[in-house]
């Protein structure tokens, strides 16, 4: 049995008004959805992407956090996005230039090749291509 794709990804954010303008500017797109979770425990905020795939931004109800991401503790790393090749690669950090969002440019390696960045919140995101393409 093959195992299945990611359909979804959601991640906690510390100021969801700022969160939600910041990725709708990046992905060009206002969110699909925007409401109260129906078990009243958190609020979610979520984007589709190209491929089906969906991008929740997530608030919960009394936490009160405002520390930042950081891969080197448990938890999340990063989020790599798929692009086709260079080219795309190189009009995502272009556009991340126009956007005004800080990034490490083209890194390329045995692996493949990407752009870093990340959200307010100090989330780790990536565009990111695959080798050879």
């Amino acid at each position: 049995m093959a195992f299945p794709g990611i359909q979804h990804i959601a991640i906690t954010v510390s100021d969801l008004d700022r969160s939600t303008r910041w990725y709708a500017r990046l992905l060009g797109a206002d969110p699909v959805l925007d409401e109260d979770e129906e078990s009243g425990t958190y609020h979610h905020t979520v984007f589709a992407l190209d491929g089906g795939t969906l991008l929740g931004l997530h608030t919960h109800m009394g936490a009160e956090t405002k520390e930042r991401a950081d891969e080197r503790r448990t938890g999340l790393d990063h989020i790599g996005f798929a692009l086709s090749g260079t080219a795309e690669l190189e009009r995502w950090r272009d556009r991340l230039d126009e956007l005004g969002i800080a990034h490490g440019g083209i890194k390329k390696a045995h692996y493949g090749s990407g752009v870093s960045f990340r959200d307010p919140d100090n989330i780790a995101l990536e565009f990111f291509i695959a080798p050879g393409t």
